[in-house]
């Protein structure tokens, strides 16, 4: 009677089957529901920034890897699932699933492990990874070893122990179901493939250490921190399950054991494994373009991009770069005055009036009813006597002198001519 009492947290309308999804007094079943439905979400999620990162992937030697990080995630969502398998009652379907799934996902996602350590081998050591259909062939090949032995296991266990017709309850019943009347030695040993899938994930991610190309030797790094992680889980719940069960806890303590082992070692999965290998797929593929995009500038930057990117002295030797192109202008005279400076005297710019006057003056004959002259006063000699000479003299194109000796010798004579 005390059996049919509902527990406290669980409606009146739940089977017993599931009384350990909502028993308060159960509070493992209650925790590890969260963290299994948490992951669940969690893997989801994962899976699909995997898949819409893949557009972006230009790296074939990453891209090589997207299969193989699909399958694991798979398996490892479908590892939280079978927690719920091993959190709610025993009965035929339960037990069924629990005996055979738990190798079988486990298998894969050491498969997949084992393929990346393949993987990552050949890369560490030729910088260049097989194809992406070789390593996923590969660890699908891996893992259906894994399914063959569950399932002849499962078979021949079943064909071995009938169904038991027992005149008891129906939780009696369900208890004597075939897939859960195994002993826990043979639920171990069923699972020897999947162990030597672990070591061999330990050994091969070892190996990874010793390649010459460094970029891939962090991830052989999370591979082996994940490897050594899952050993460490499964040799606490085999010892757990074997031996400490039998003397401590008893039969009650089987399921929280295997579920407890399931949760932890698929978040192991989630956290140290996939996070890292999906962050360094992007990392990876940001650092490229850049490097891209420093190794190959823009050919058609404009002449203000160089002004801004260039320093003043840059700017400086890039003016007088252009600046060649210009046609060149005559050498200037040394002074303004010398009377031969090897040019004409009207390329020299001097935007004066005298300038002007004297251009004017070049423009007209030498006529001196046209010749404008600054009057300026002159004395002759006194020893010079005879003719009236007139002389015109003029200084640097812009005055005029006349000198006129008159008869006297002593005159000053002012000669103005316009």
């Amino acid at each position: 009677m005390a059996a049919n009492v509902t527990p406290e947290g669980c409606g009146p309308d739940v089977d017993s089957l599931y009384y350990n999804l909502c028993d308060l007094s159960a509070v493992w079943g209650i925790v590890l529901e969260a963290f299994a439905a948490a992951g669940i979400v969690f893997s989801l999620v994962l899976f699909i920034s995997l898949l819409a990162s893949l557009p972006f992937m230009k790296d074939k030697n990453r891209r090589s890897s997207v299969a193989l990080h699909a399958f694991f995630l798979v398996c490892t969502a479908g590892l939280f699932c079978l927690t719920f398998a091993f959190i709610v009652g025993k009965d035929f379907s339960t037990c069924a699933s629990r005996r055979f799934l738990f190798g079988v996902l486990f298998g894969g996602c050491f498969a997949c492990l084992l393929m990346q350590c393949v993987r990552l081998n050949i890369l560490a050591r030729r910088n260049s990874g097989p194809r992406a259909w070789v390593l996923f062939l590969g660890a699908v090949g891996l893992w259906l070893v894994e399914v063959v032995i569950n399932t002849e296991w499962l078979i021949i266990t079943v064909v071995r122990h009938p169904l038991r017709s027992l005149n008891v309850t129906a939780e009696s019943d369900r208890a004597t179901a075939t897939p859960c009347n195994i002993a826990n030695q043979d639920f171990v040993m069923a699972l020897i493939y999947v162990m030597t899938l672990i070591l061999a994930v330990v050994v091969a991610s070892l190996a990874i250490m010793a390649g010459k190309h460094k970029q891939w030797k962090k991830d052989g790094a999370c591979i082996l921190l994940t490897s050594l992680s899952s050993l460490g889980i499964w040799v606490a719940w085999i010892v757990m399950y074997v031996y400490g069960n039998e003397k401590h806890g008893g039969p009650t303590w089987d399921d929280p054991t295997l579920a407890i082992a399931l949760v932890a070692n698929a978040w192991v999965f989630i956290i140290i494994y996939t996070i890292p290998e999906i962050c360094c797929l992007s990392s990876d593929d940001e650092s490229q373009q850049s490097y891209g995009g420093d190794l190959y500038p823009n050919q058609g930057a404009g002449y203000e991009t160089i002004l801004k990117e260039q320093s003043s002295q840059s700017m400086f030797m890039e003016n007088k770069a252009f600046s060649m192109d210009e046609p060149n202008q005559g050498a200037k005279p040394v002074s303004p005055y010398s009377g031969y400076t090897g040019q004409l005297r009207s390329s020299v710019y001097q935007p004066t009036e005298l300038a002007l006057i004297t251009k004017a003056l070049g423009n007209h004959p030498k006529d001196p009813s046209y010749d404008m002259v600054i009057p300026r006063a002159s004395t002759n000699s006194a020893a010079n006597s005879g003719s009236t000479t007139p002389s015109t003299h003029t200084e640097t194109g812009n005055t005029a002198f006349t000198q006129t000796n008159g008869n006297s010798g002593n005159g000053l004579h002012r000669t103005s001519q316009w």
